[in-house]
C-alpha cells in the first residue's frame, strides 16, 4: 500500500526504483455539481532551473503545447485510468540545465465567473512508474484549505544530485495563473 504524502513531503523516486525511466504524473479532481468549474480545470507543467524559473516559454507544457522543448515532458491527450489530467515525464531525456518540474492546476478564466479551487471536494496527485503504470506515490487531499485560490502548484519533481524525488506542494495562488506566471517567469 502505497503512503499518501501530505503538503511540503518528499520521497526518492529512483532511490527507491533503480533503473526508473520515467514517471506519469496524474491529476485527480472532484469538483461535485460544479460542472461549469471541473471543464475550466486546466493543467500547466512548467520545467524549472536551479532559480525555479521556466527555462523560457517553451519549457512550459499545457493544452496549447502539449511537448516540451527537449521532448522529455509531454501532456497526455487523454489520461488512463481515473486521473483528469496526465503527463509524462521521460527522467533520463530531461535536460541537466532543468532543476524541478512543477506541476500546476488552474481555473481557466474565460467562461467560468467567479470559481474557485476552494469548490473543489479533492485533488489529489499520484506519480505511476512509466513502464508498467504501478503506483509510486501519491498525495493527500490538496484541495483542503484552498478557499479563493485559482491555481495551485501541486507538486514537483525535483533533482537531489543524481537523484530524482518528488514534493507534494499543494501552494496555492490567489492571484491565479498570473501570480504562477510572475513567480516562475511565463509570459502570458
Amino acid at each position: 500500500m502505497v503512503t499518501a504524502l501530505p503538503k511540503g513531503a518528499n520521497a526518492s523516486l529512483t532511490k527507491e526504483n533503480p533503473g526508473l525511466r520515467g514517471v506519469v504524473v496524474g491529476v485527480d479532481w472532484d469538483a461535485g455539481p460544479e460542472r461549469v468549474l471541473a471543464d475550466a480545470l486546466t493543467l500547466m507543467t512548467i520545467l524549472c532551473d536551479q532559480r525555479g524559473k521556466a527555462l523560457s516559454d517553451d519549457h512550459v507544457v499545457y493544452f496549447n503545447q502539449l511537448v516540451s522543448a527537449d521532448l522529455s515532458t509531454a501532456q497526455l491527450q487523454e489520461a488512463l485510468g481515473d486521473d483528469d489530467e496526465q503527463l509524462e515525464i521521460e527522467l533520463s531525456a530531461v535536460p541537466p540545465e532543468v532543476d524541478r518540474i512543477v506541476v500546476v492546476v488552474y481555473v481557466n478564466e474565460g467562461v467560468t465567473g467567479r470559481r474557485t479551487l476552494g469548490q473543489l471536494r479533492r485533488c489529489t496527485l499520484r506519480v505511476l512508474n512509466l513502464d508498467g503504470g504501478g503506483v509510486l506515490l501519491q498525495t493527500v487531499d490538496l484541495a483542503a484549505g484552498l478557499d479563493s485560490e485559482t491555481a495551485v502548484a501541486l507538486g514537483q519533481v525535483y533533482r537531489r544530485g543524481e537523484e530524482w524525488k518528488f514534493k507534494a506542494l499543494g501552494a496555492g495562488y490567489s492571484t491565479g495563473l498570473a501570480g504562477v506566471a510572475k513567480d516562475f517567469g511565463v509570459s502570458l
